[in-house]
């Protein structure tokens, strides 16, 4: 799948020392640091200038005047600095690597914190993949980058000047030859910059896509033995990596174009002034220590020039990076608080839809709104049963109460309030729920159920109560039979437990919070029939004093009820309590229909 279609590519409308400018804010804690550690590599590369200097003096002193006491002197002088040039290279690394881990770690909990932010809607649309690729490989190039490739492209560009400028002074005539030979690289560093970034962009953008893959194929992997295709999955994971291989072979293609310029200018510089500078050397106009010292120099000056092409393919790489960091830091969030947020400090649990709307973003225009004026009252101490056919909207009814979803039109509002005039934080406080996809997380059964209780983190009493009073309304007894229980740590997304047990803990969860709104989407549908009756048994207890909003897909669900809303194409078209439905309304008589209990008993009852 292309990365367009799951992560919208912006095309590049900043050159690249403007998208590397922008993650100055995160840099510049570490700028003193980076700057002493380019400091001490120009220091290492001046020094290693300096030793031409000392070897023409000895080519053209005790060397032709064959006085082999002032050689070991000058030998001396080599032996310092190459320890300081040394000892100089030491500390630019010391300078700069710490500063750089500390730069990403900061840049990655701004991105975490980012996509802890952004919307359900965003997560829709994104793969996991790209957004992991990002938080982990972007960054540690960026890191790479500042820790080494923006310190040595600095000064390998300021000795290069340096060094051209030592050149002249040794021989202007053989200096402007290797100024006139360095002109293509220049020429050549430019086309390279505008081929390599398009395919760096889409190097790296196949390997949020490989990620995705993998991710998907570990997550799904019951799914892919069961049906038998785990060969297939591995012909699509083969092309996929097949792609990227191809890709990768471009840029190397690219790279291995530039290094070609980058070795053969140098020498073919380097046979110029040698011709050149025999000749000079033979009409006197050039001492031997002089053309001796020339070539030293230029020796000095072959790798800063030949690690300019993996310097600048690494800076593109960068900046390829930072573009797809910003793709995330850039994207606007619709659902932010208020500027002046309310409180409700004792909240009854009134919760009311007015008029609400909703359609998602990307809809078609001519597509109606998926929810299209919804008008629900739910009274405090009340508890709603939600019933509707599939894709009646009964899911994204329950999302826009916590805001995981904004309503585009209308309102809905807990004790009067909008509730988008309260903090998010404060709003999902006072509205908890539990989804019929029970997601869990890497961490203890005690962790998971008090999610929605910070305050408990620390554990101690309180904890405890609330932990086992949650569980046992969960009928969650299963807990204390594990290995370590209420401490035992459930594996990725709770995948050591079973469907039902995931359940039960994801409505013991929504229990633990103890909100004055409990929002549950369909949280009893893979418990069997005695299970369920027994958690029904505790739901009651709980649902008798909050308020509840209740997707019901079972008619022993829709008994735990006050009343029950009928959802419709879109819009409530009845509200009363289930026998009165029962007998008055056609449609309502045929949804409880579809339910895959008998209803013969429900309707005995009502």
């Amino acid at each position: 799948m292309s990365p367009s279609t799951t992560s919208p590519v912006r095309p590049h409308v900043r050159g690249t020392a403007r998208t590397i400018l922008r993650i100055l804010p995160w840099v510049r804690p570490a700028l003193p640091r980076i700057f002493l550690g380019m400091g001490a590599a120009l220091a290492a590369g001046l020094v290693s200038l300096a030793i031409p200097v000392v070897l023409q003096s000895l080519v053209d002193g005790p060397l032709s005047s064959g006085d082999g006491g002032q050689i070991w002197p000058a030998a001396v002088i080599v032996l310092v600095l190459g320890a300081l040039e040394a000892a100089f290279i030491a500390a630019r690394r010391w300078f700069v690597l710490t500063p750089g881990t500390h730069v990403e770690a900061a840049m990655r909990n701004s991105l975490y914190a980012k996509l802890q932010d952004l919307p359900v809607a965003f997560h829709d649309r994104w793969q996991s993949g790209q957004l992991l690729s990002r938080a982990m490989s972007d960054l540690g190039l960026i890191r790479r980058w500042l820790a080494f490739g923006i310190v040595l492209l600095v000064v390998n560009l300021a000795t290069i000047l340096v060094g051209f400028v030592v050149l002249f002074f040794w021989s202007w005539q053989l200096g402007l030859v290797f100024l006139l030979c360095s002109i293509p690289l220049w020429i050549y560093g430019y086309v390279f910059e505008q081929k390599y970034s398009v395919v760096a962009r889409r190097s790296q953008d196949q390997q949020g896509d490989l990620a995705t893959a993998v991710e998907e194929s570990v997550h799904g992997i019951r799914v892919l033995k069961a049906f038998g295709r785990g060969k297939y999955s591995l012909e699509k994971f083969t092309r996929q990596a097949e792609d990227l291989r191809g890709t990768e072979i471009e840029k190397a293609q690219a790279i291995a174009g530039i290094w070609l310029w980058l070795l053969l200018v140098p020498d073919v510089a380097f046979a110029l002034c040698l011709l050149g500078g025999v000749w000079l050397a033979s009409t006197g106009s050039l001492t031997v220590g002089q053309l001796f010292a020339f070539f030293a120099t230029a020796t000095v000056l072959r790798f800063p020039i030949e690690s300019i092409g993996f310097l600048l393919s690494m800076t593109f790489d960068t900046r390829t990076a930072i573009d797809r960091l910003f793709e995330v830091l850039d994207e606007p969030n619709p659902i932010t608080d208020p500027e002046h947020p309310q409180t409700i400090a004792q909240p009854s649990g009134r919760l009311v839809f007015e008029g609400a709307h909703f359609r998602y973003q990307d809809s078609p225009a001519q597509f109606p709104d998926l929810l299209d004026g919804i008008d629900l009252e739910l009274e405090p101490g009340e508890t709603m049963a939600l019933v509707g056919l599939t894709g009646s909207g009964k899911t994204t009814l329950t999302a826009l109460a916590t805001r995981l979803y904004d309503v585009t039109g209308g309102a809905v509002t807990l004790d009067g309030v909008d509730v988008r005039a309260l903090s998010r934080e404060e709003l999902r406080r006072h509205i908890a729920m539990a989804f019929e996809d029970a997601t869990l997380f890497s961490a203890s059964v005690r962790d998971n159920v008090l999610l929605g209780r910070p305050e408990l983190a620390d554990g101690g009493p309180e904890a405890d109560r609330v932990l086992a009073e949650a569980l046992e309304i969960a009928q969650a007894d299963f807990v204390a039979e594990l290995p370590n229980g209420a401490d035992t740590r459930v594996g990725e997304e709770g995948l050591s437990l079973s469907g039902g047990q995931r359940q039960r803990l994801a409505l013991a969860r929504a229990i633990a919070a103890r909100p004055a709104v409990l929002v549950l989407d369909d949280p009893l549908s893979a418990l069997d029939v005695d299970t369920e009756a027994r958690v029904e048994a505790g739901l009651r207890r709980v649902l008798a004093t909050t308020t509840a909003l209740v997707v019901a897909h079972r008619p022993s669900t829709v008994m735990l009820a006050d009343r029950v809303a009928l959802l419709e194409n879109g819009r409530v078209t009845a509200v009363g309590r289930h026998s009165e439905l029962l007998a008055s309304n056609d449609h309502y008589r045929f949804v409880i229909s579809s339910f895959d209990d008998d209803n013969t008993e429900i309707e005995v009852n009502a």
